[in-house]
């Protein structure tokens, strides 16, 4: 991890934070993030499809990389992405969904929410819940250090480039994210550095300004909690892969007015 007294990666701006009030009837939300669902993965898109169908929680936020790639929303209506709009909306016609996109799907859109029946989360969202404060992010954003990857970053969140890429036919789009995937090079540019994680410092001055003392993120892929300063800690969500027979994986984050707990999916709840 990046400590925050070690040296700082190069200063980003202070984003401007979605404010998001729970309302005061809902009881249980949760947070789950890096299922990169895709039909190679049919155990993972099977488990998170029970989970949205069982889960209890008032609302579910998803913060980022829910899918492996996402190049539009017109990719909606091909048959795995279909399977995965449908389970979203069952979900949505019973609790609260929220979307936040991450490095591998941040061309979900208005479109997608809309046949969803989600929110859309801005990166970073800050959710005020029974007098607690948490700062929501995907968390690619805060690894700074990983310079040529902010830079790409950068590129690809850039309205010029969004319209561009959009422009062109959805077969053509998705021939480019299958190049994309098959070359290291391109995909290390894609997803940062494999050991990359966030600058603590950076991370810091966000809670800081933003007037929270937690932050939940994904993207590391390093399920944990830990202080980052006197005072901020943060809570990194698990990635899911159930199709890894040698370490299947699933994790949910759970608030409620007693705070955090991280619960595996079928084994027994464990405090942060």
């Amino acid at each position: 991890m990046a400590q925050a007294g070690a040296p700082a990666g190069p200063a980003v701006e202070l984003p401007a934070p979605y404010e998001l009030a729970a309302p005061g009837a809902w009881s249980m939300i949760e947070f789950i993030s890096d299922l990169h669902l895709s039909p190679a993965l049919p155990k993972t898109f099977d488990a998170w499809a029970a989970y949205l169908q069982d889960t209890l929680a008032d609302a579910v936020f998803i913060l980022g990389d829910l899918f492996e790639v996402w190049v539009g929303d017109d990719a909606r209506f091909r048959p795995f992405e279909a399977r995965c709009v449908d389970v979203l909306a069952g979900a949505a016609s019973r609790l609260h969904i929220g979307l936040m996109v991450g490095n591998r799907d941040f061309l979900m859109g208005t479109a997608l929410q809309r046949d969803c029946g989600a929110i859309g989360l801005p990166d970073p969202t800050v959710l005020s819940a029974w007098g607690q404060r948490l700062l929501l992010t995907h968390g690619d954003a805060l690894c700074i250090d990983d310079i040529d990857y902010q830079q790409f970053r950068r590129e690809v969140r850039s309205s010029r480039w969004q319209q561009e890429f959009l422009a062109r036919s959805l077969p053509e789009r998705l021939a480019i994210a299958v190049q994309v995937r098959s070359q290291s090079q391109t995909r290390h540019r894609f997803d940062g550095a494999a050991a990359a994680d966030i600058d603590a410092a950076t991370a810091v001055r966000w809670m800081h300004s933003m007037g929270t003392a937690q932050m939940v993120h994904g993207h590391t892929h390093r399920p944990g909690s830990d202080m980052l300063a006197p005072g901020y800690k943060r809570h990194v969500l698990s990635d899911w892969n159930l199709d890894d027979a040698a370490r299947p994986r699933a994790e949910v984050m759970r608030l409620t007015r007693h705070g955090l707990d991280r619960v595996g999916l079928g084994t027994k709840r464990v405090s942060p």
